[in-house]
This record gives structure tokens, sequence and C-alpha cells, in this order.
């Protein structure tokens, strides 16, 4: 009996502490559509966009006549870690649209892990596109979201005008290839598992993805009120295990694009410091651009889009400016 007693209050204390980890990551809703606006004094306005398979919440800045530029989030961001860039571009005369892509924040989050492959995130950049009335577009995407964006010049190359990759190798950069730079890479095997990462990401307020995020920028990149942002984020519809089936969809993800090459005009960027993409692979992007060129910066981490965002967003801005 002692012995029966002993299993039931070790059942019921497991039981506590997994509710209570899982419950330790509950947040409120939060507003970061006005946050942006209030840090940069922007005007940014948001919607739910059709973009054929899924809805996408999609936030907009600039003139709605402006040449269209979409831009990309990466992992385990949301379209709020464009917020800096956006202005720029916006306050250049661009129309910017930056989803949450789907499994995302507000964005849907559909069950089946093969519904995050890569061919179907590039197929959501131009169903948005042609929702909203574009033929054409510019695109720039950042960490997850650059391969997406690679993976959109693969396979739609008619739809993009230019394009910028930030801090992320071509597809089949590592191809016979080994870098000579060391790179964290332990989570995107930690997320290719089921439940798992989405529970222990929610303990402690999100531990974790704090110290990580923190650990791995500048000083004062993302500070407490900006964080609050991303943890509201993460919780929103239990985003946390969406998110994580990017990686595992896309494990052996593989198309037949030949030798990957790339024809429409593209800016690599690569940011000094960046503990998640070698440097030197990501400089054998430029093997695989007809029309490109690779811009290294003397400043930056992985996160560059958020800790220098007037010198990316100028430097997106300027690309998109120039003649072809």
């Amino acid at each position: 009996m002692r012995m029966k007693k002993a299993y039931l209050w070790a059942i019921v204390l497991l039981s506590a502490g997994l509710i209570g980890g899982h419950m330790s990551g509950n947040q409120i809703r939060r507003d970061s559509v006005a946050a942006a606006e209030q840090q940069l004094g922007v005007n940014f306005d948001s919607s739910m966009v059709n973009v054929g398979e899924v809805s996408l919440h999609v936030v907009f800045a600039g003139p709605a006549d402006g040449d269209p530029v979409i831009l990309l989030h990466g992992y385990p961001e949301f379209w709020y870690a464009w917020r800096g860039p956006m202005a720029v571009l916006a306050k250049a005369g661009f129309r910017v649209i930056a989803p949450d892509q789907r499994g995302y924040n507000y964005s849907d989050k559909p069950a089946d892990v093969a519904a995050y492959r890569l061919d179907k995130l590039a197929g959501d950049v131009v169903g948005l596109a042609e929702s909203l009335g574009y033929d054409e577009f510019f695109l720039a995407g950042h960490d997850f979201g650059g391969q997406v964006a690679w993976w959109t010049l693969l396979l739609h190359p008619e739809r993009v005008r230019k394009s910028v990759i930030i801090n992320k190798e071509h597809p089949l950069a590592a191809t016979d290839y080994e870098p000579e730079e060391d790179e964290i890479d332990w989570y995107s095997t930690f997320l290719q598992i089921p439940f798992l990462p989405g529970y222990v990401g929610r303990l402690g307020n999100w531990m974790l993805l704090e110290k990580t995020l923190r650990a791995t920028s500048l000083p004062n990149t993302f500070p407490d009120a900006d964080l609050d942002q991303f943890r509201s984020a993460w919780d929103n519809d239990g985003a946390i295990d969406s998110m994580g089936k990017w990686y595992r969809a896309n494990r052996n993800f593989q198309m037949d694009v030949g030798a990957g090459r790339i024809s429409t005009p593209t800016m690599m960027i690569i940011a000094a410091d960046d503990t998640f993409t070698p440097s030197d692979l990501a400089r054998r992007n430029i093997l695989f651009l007809n029309n490109g060129l690779v811009s290294e910066l003397d400043t930056g981490t992985h996160w560059v889009i958020q800790e220098k965002s007037d010198l990316i967003g100028g430097s997106i801005a300027e690309f998109f400016s120039s003649l072809d």
C-alpha cells in the first residue's frame, strides 16, 4: 500500500511539474504593430491575407503605390524582427510587406508536418504577391526566411525582380564542402524531435530561447520589452510547436533544381560574427549567382537585421533602387 501511494504521489508531482512547466510560458496577447509604431514613428497596418492553402498575418508599411518588397523572417522570430529595416524602406518609398510565415504568430498553423516543406513556403510567397495584385516583387530573407527566399528564386524566378539574402547559405552551398568555421547547429537537430522542443522552450518563461538570443547577439539587441513581443508570438496558438515543424519537414528536403544557378540579381549580406551560418560557407553563394554580389559587413551577428536595422534597410533600399 505504501509503495502504491509513493507511485501515486510521484505521478501527481510529475504531472504537476509538467503542467507547471508548460504554463510558465503562458503570455498575454501583445500588439506588436502598435509597439513598432511607437518605437519608430512609422505607420504600420496589418491584415490576414489568403495566399492559397493558408492565410497569413501580414504587416505593411510605406506608400500603397510603392514598389513591393516582401521580407521573410527566420526562426524563432516573426514579422517584428524586420520592423527597423521596414521603416527605412518605407521612408525610401517602397511598399513593404512582412508576413508572419505559416506556423508563426497569428498565421495559420497546419497540423501536417509536410505542410511546412520549403516548396510550400516558397508557394506562400508567390501566393501572397498574387493576392495583393503583384506580378513581380522584390524579396529579402533572413535566416530560415533566407532559405525560403532561395527556394522562391529557384522555383519561381520570373516573379522576383531582385533579392537580398542575409546570413543564409544557398541550398547547395554545403555540397561536397566542409566549413572551416565553427557553428551552432545543435538546435536544428533538437527541433526535429516532436513536441519536446516546444515544451522545453516554454520552461522558465522561455528561458532557453531568451538566453540563446542574448548570448549570440550584440548587447542590448533584445531588451525585455522586445522579448515580451517574441514570447507572446511564440505562445500564440501553439506557435512554438508549428515553428519547429519547419525543421522536421525539411530535414531531407530535396527538389531537382539542376546546378541551382540563380539569374535574378541577388545580393548576399554576411554579418561579421554569425554563430549560426559560417562565413566561409556563405561566401560560396557567389558560385551560384549569375548576377550577384556578396557584401561582408564589419559588424553585426546573426541577428543583424535587428542590431543594425538602419544599415540593413539602407543597403536593401540602395540595391533595389539601383539600375539592373
